[in-house]
This record gives structure tokens, sequence and C-alpha cells, in this order.
């Protein structure tokens, strides 16, 4: 039965609009289309991990160009960064990405940032203080990481 809530689910992924999709959602569909209750344990986790995969294939490849962009905009901030006024909001391109290639969600200052980065296999969402350490932003101690499906939770409850 695996393979048939794994293709159930990737299409209904598909078929969705992302911004409005969520992993409940997605687990009620699912089992209303086969005909029985997804909720257990077992079920959710396997379902997570089908989501995951599929975000993850969604997510566009790292491209040199992504690396000139962010090495503009850091160019254009040192200009403008006169003072060292953490209350300022910066303005967030569309599709950012900081040195490590992790996408940036959105700055909360100057040197604070929301991230989604891939570790040990992970999705992970981390919002964290940056210091500037030869020209470039680096992540202190400062922070917090939170498993992408926590976050979720997170947001919705």
């Amino acid at each position: 039965m695996d393979p048939q809530i794994e293709e159930t689910v990737i299409e209904i992924l598909k078929n969705s609009d992302m911004d409005e999709m969520t992993e409940f959602k997605v687990r009620k569909m699912a089992g209303e289309k086969l005909g029985f209750d997804l909720s257990g344990a077992q079920n959710k986790q396997f379902i997570r991990t089908i989501v995951e995969s599929f975000l993850l294939s969604q997510q566009p490849p790292q491209q040199s160009q992504t690396k000139q962009t962010l090495q503009a905009l850091e160019e254009e901030d040192e200009d403008d960064d006169d003072d060292d006024d953490d209350d300022e909001k910066p303005k967030v391109s569309p599709k950012e990405y900081d040195d490590d290639g992790d996408l940036i969600i959105c700055r909360l200052s100057n040197k604070r940032r929301v991230t989604v980065q891939d570790f040990k296999g992970k999705t992970l969402v981390s919002i964290r203080e940056y210091y500037d350490k030869d020209g470039k932003q680096c992540p202190s101690s400062k922070g917090t990481y939170y498993n992408v499906n926590n976050f979720y939770e997170i947001r919705i409850g």
C-alpha cells in the first residue's frame, strides 16, 4: 500500500498551490482519495518524508549567477551601510541565497536572518544572528534551528 500512498501524495502535491497546502491537508486529501485513515503515527511520518522529498526536489538548482547576484547585493549593502543600525530592515530580493548556498527567507535586521538549509540530509529552518568576518557574514552561536516540519507546526499552530 505504501507505493499507492506515495503516488497519491505526490499527485496531490503536484496539483496544489504550495503556498496554501499543509502537511495535514495533504494527509487528509490522500486519506479521502484512498478511502482510509492516514492519521496514525507511522502514516504521518511516511507522508512527512514524501512531502520533504517533494519540496527538496522542487528547489531550483544553485547557479553561479546566484553567487554573482549575492556579491552584488553585498557590495550594495556595504555602500549603503554607513551606520550599524540593527533596527533598519534591509530589502530582500526573491530567491536570495547566502554564501553557503542557504535560501534566505527573510532578513529580520542587518544582523539577523531566517534561512532554510540542508544539514545531514535534513531540511532545517535557522533563525540566527550573523557577524562580519573578513567582509563576509558568518553565523554566530546566537540563534536556533528547527526541523522544517516543526517550523511549519509552530507557524500553523
